[in-house]
């Protein structure tokens, strides 16, 4: 970043220049708390990112299951099932060094989404975990999010992206697939014909 750029954005007051003031709508749609419009968002939504900060740096994690798989356990208070995954950790390591989460609740089919910031910690209470067993297996650990605001974000960016327009979808066989990245990314020989081959069986024996 060239210090010496005249279009380089230095403070709050040039960036508030660039703008008009925010729709009172737009703040009044916040809650600090899960009311009755903004639970049928959490219960309906299969899928979240996960925000997250820390020693380590910054995170956004994909986190989804069948609908309702985050629990409003009281309008403050969200429960997050830590489901299987490559145990990297990255999210659960920054709520030990840092509470701070964001999260953002999306929809097939409904272009608006829903935000929510929050402090989290993470629990190993028993009833809890219990109550998001699946095919007799627990979570390691549920992430329990007190809620700070909650807001739903308008449809413009998903409008934009065209997210649930079927013609919009990508053939999975243009991108690298998950073998080939690996093999670019690890030293030595790495198969990635039989990584790819096993994938589907892999995951459905590791999903829970």
């Amino acid at each position: 970043m060239a210090r010496d750029d005249p279009h380089l954005i230095r403070d709050l007051a040039a960036l508030e220049r660039l703008y008009a003031p925010a729709n009172p709508n737009s703040l009044a749609k916040e809650a600090d708390h899960v009311n009755d419009v903004y639970r049928p968002f959490i219960e309906a939504a299969p899928f979240l990112v996960l925000a997250t900060c820390g020693d380590g740096g910054l995170d956004a994690s994909p986190r989804g299951d069948p609908a309702g798989f985050v629990v409003v356990e009281d309008p403050r208070t969200l429960l997050i099932p830590d489901r299987r995954g490559n145990n990297r950790l990255d999210s659960l390591r920054n709520i030990v060094a840092d509470p701070r989460v964001g999260l953002l609740f999306m929809i097939p089919g409904v272009d608006e989404t829903l935000r929510v910031n929050g402090r989290a910690h993470l629990s190993t209470d028993p009833a809890r975990l219990a109550r998001f067993e699946v095919a007799g297996r627990q979570p390691a650990c549920v992430v329990v999010v007190a809620v700070d605001a909650v807001y739903f974000q308008c449809s413009r960016a998903l409008l934009r992206s065209r997210l649930w327009d079927p013609s919009t979808q990508v053939p999975r066989e243009r991108l690298p697939s998950a073998g080939t990245i690996l093999k670019a990314m690890l030293a030595g020989e790495f198969d990635d014909a039989a990584y790819d081959r096993e994938a589907p069986q892999r995951m459905r024996g590791s999903l829970y």
